[in-house]
């Protein structure tokens, strides 16, 4: 129910009135919002959300769809809202205040949801709601609903008993606290990097636009000369520009040993990592499960650990005699034109480049003077809207810091579909990468329908020396790639918040649309919508176009195995028999590296302890999903090319994609969607022939 003036209570805290984190009439107001605000409204919903689920258990009404499911929706999506807003202020702006509060708050969340799964009574409206006689005849929708709802229940901790469920909730708790700490100190660790040069000597190599970044970053910290930074942005201008090896190895080395034992001990991760992969492992052992990536691909396409290891590891066989040709090449050509006869990871960048630019005759940072921001945006938006029948244009909403920009999202006759935030560029303060997240989900409500809203945050390149922002062509890659998970979440069709969208699809197949969108920023005539020269306008020449294409794999064998490492690394963490110590969970990282990597980085780097994706984010026994999606992305894309007469922007298929892909979001098993949209299961075979993996 909603939070009104009326409702306030004598004697609550007066930042009740009038608090942006109860205002649900509209779009957050980012403009308004501080850190006083977040207890009092947390505090307020949890209050709200606890009363809702007290009275549909308490009630002996007879269970319906109206009387459980919908007034809890309408309980846990305020505070979903509300506690989203403040988690992706703290992701983009941090700051010590708001930090402290985030902290606060985040166990009293994870209680609330803890509690909510592991509730029996309304547990048992559940299973009253799935024994229906009529159940069977209900809505595909609903009993995806009603069946997730049960399976989380278990997976939850309904079905433990009194002093089980105890722990559970306990090991649930400190998993979020050690998560949170996990990021917070990667987070504070790149921060805190900084290193000044006065001699621009020293950055010989290093582009202009790279070197008027970094001098307008040590203007910013009232310095003269350059400054470099962990931000990646500044990282890769360094390593992969500069001449100066012995900065690249400095800076590589920096970079490499973030939140690790090597810095301030505050910031380091190693006994975290520890810690929070026994608490899974015991997570996991409450539930009956043998290990975490049990219990993590419950809910996944994937049927077990082992399919998962023996998907990677026939990936890896295959990928594997191109990584070594890729390296031997690149060793070879290092020795022979750079005078660099010992290639060491601080020089494959660097090295990785120079060969491009002589084996294709062009550099990234030639190809990066097309891909201005105006045009990309443009270009990405007209791909959008030809595929889709959909309109794109730019207006005014509050928003958390001047970078970020607002869109909507209509259908031909004008009617709103979604939403989306655009936060483009790195900064202080802001965690590095790139990703999706939703602000607010479609659902069906009785004061009308609750349209998607989405944010896409990346870490580009701001505007410098009174030019656009440009990009490279790897950064309009990850654009791609963040708007077609946005475009998964914004033109669902699916009224149920729990199923709609990006919501309730396995973990596996999130990565299907995102990659899928990636491969239409290869095409010709999508590259002429995307580009024109910052200086002079001109679109992407013909010429320059073909070496980008002759060398969209270059090294692609070498990125492959790069990739398995990962997800390796990952699913042998959370399937192996335990990790007592920090060094027992490095030796299995080289023990993979051994397997499957074909350049092994120095004993000092501290690439775990970094490692957001499975200490901070959702990707817990879950990285290979990014080489399981891109299966059936390449698979999926096929379609396109197979009717390459009609060009690539084919807006029937791309109806098609969105009826049996987007629009239905996780109300059906993704290989479902999969199948009716390609009229039959995945193979490999796109995969490797995208990668050049193919004789």
């Amino acid at each position: 129910m909603e939070v009104t003036s009326t409702m306030i209570h004598q004697g609550r805290q007066p930042q009740i009135a009038g608090n942006p984190l109860l205002d649900f009439t509209g779009l957050p107001r980012f403009d308004r919002i501080q850190p006083t605000d977040v207890t009092p409204a947390i505090d307020q919903l949890l209050t709200d959300a606890r009363g809702v689920v007290s009275r549909i258990t308490a009630s002996d009404a007879s269970v319906t769809w109206d009387s459980v499911i919908e007034p809890l929706n309408e309980a846990t999506d305020r505070l979903a809202r509300s506690w989203g807003a403040v988690s992706h202020m703290n992701a983009v702006v941090d700051t010590p205040e708001l930090r402290e509060q985030y902290n606060l708050n985040l166990p009293k969340l994870t209680e609330f949801w803890t509690e909510l799964s592991q509730n029996e009574a309304l547990y048992e409206k559940f299973k009253v709601l799935a024994a229906a006689p009529d159940f069977a005849q209900r809505p595909a929708v609903r009993r995806k609903v009603v069946g997730n709802e049960l399976r989380d229940f278990r997976l939850g901790g309904a079905e433990l008993a009194a002093d089980k469920k105890e722990r559970f909730k306990q090991v649930r708790e400190r998993e979020s606290q050690v998560s949170t700490r996990f990021a917070e100190n990667v987070l504070d660790a790149t921060n805190a990097f900084a290193l000044y040069i006065d001699d621009a000597s020293a950055l010989a190599g290093v582009p202009e636009d790279a070197l008027q970044m970094l001098s307008e970053s040590a203007r910013a910290d009232a310095k003269t000369g350059y400054k470099i930074s962990l931000q990646y942005p500044s990282y890769s201008a360094i390593v992969d520009y500069a001449h100066d090896r012995t900065l690249r190895q400095q800076v590589y080395r920096a970079y490499s040993t973030r939140a690790s034992e090597f810095g301030d001990p505050d910031w380091n991760n190693g006994p975290l990592m520890v810690e929070l992969l026994k608490l899974r492992r015991e997570h996991a052992q409450l539930l009956g499960y043998k290990s975490f990536a049990e219990v993590s691909l419950v809910a996944k396409m994937a049927e077990s650990p082992a399919d998962v290891l023996d998907f990677l590891r026939d990936l890896a066989r295959r990928a594997k005699p191109y990584a070594e040709r890729d390296i031997g090449e690149l060793r070879e050509f290092a020795s022979k034109h750079l005078g660099i006869a010992d290639l060491r990871p601080w020089d494959v960048s660097y090295a990785s480049e120079k060969l491009r630019e002589q084996r294709y005759s062009y550099s990234d940072q030639e190809l990066k003077q097309y891909f201005t921001e105006a045009r990309v945006l443009a270009g990405l938006f007209k791909v959008i809207e030809t595929l889709f029948a959909v309109a794109i244009r730019e207006e005014a909403a509050p928003v958390w810091h001047p970078d970020v920009r607002f869109y909507r999202i209509d259908n031909l006759r004008g009617e709103l579909i979604g939403q989306f935030y655009l936060d483009l560029y790195a900064r202080d303060h802001k965690q590095g990468g790139a990703w999706q997240d939703d602000a607010r989900s479609r659902r069906a409500q009785r004061t009308g329908l609750a349209t998607p809203v989405s944010f896409l945050t990346c870490n580009f390149s701001r505007p410098s020396g009174g030019k656009p922002a440009t990009f490279k062509h790897d950064e309009v890659l990850t654009l791609f790639h963040e708007f077609g998970h946005g475009l998964h979440h914004m033109l669902t069709r699916v009224d149920e918040p729990s199923v709609s969208g990006i919501q309730g699809v396995e973990w596996d197949a999130v990565e299907l649309p995102s990659q899928f969108m990636e491969n239409f920023a290869w095409e010709w005539e999508v590259l002429q919508m995307l580009t024109g020269h910052v200086d002079t306008a001109a679109k992407l020449p013909r010429a320059l176009f073909e070496k980008v294409l002759t060398a969209k794999n270059f090294q692609s064998g070498m990125f492959t195995v790069r990739q398995v490492e990962f997800a390796l690394f990952d699913m042998l963490l959370h399937s192996g028999p335990g990790w007592p110590d920090e060094a027992h969970l490095m030796k299995l990282l080289a023990d993979v590296r051994r397997e499957v990597s074909v350049l092994v980085p120095p004993e000092y780097n501290r690439f775990p302890h970094a490692f957001s994706h499975i200490f901070a984010g959702g990707y817990a026994a879950g990285y290979y999903s990014y080489k399981w999606a891109e299966v059936l992305s390449a698979d999926a894309y096929s379609a396109f090319e197979e009717h390459e007469d009609s060009g690539v922007l084919n807006a029937d298929i791309g109806r098609r994609f969105l009826d049996e892909v987007l629009a239905v979001g996780g109300s059906r098993p993704a290989m479902q969607s999969f199948v009716a949209f390609r009229g039959r299961k995945p193979t490999i075979d796109a995969l490797l022939r995208h990668n050049g993996m193919v004789n």
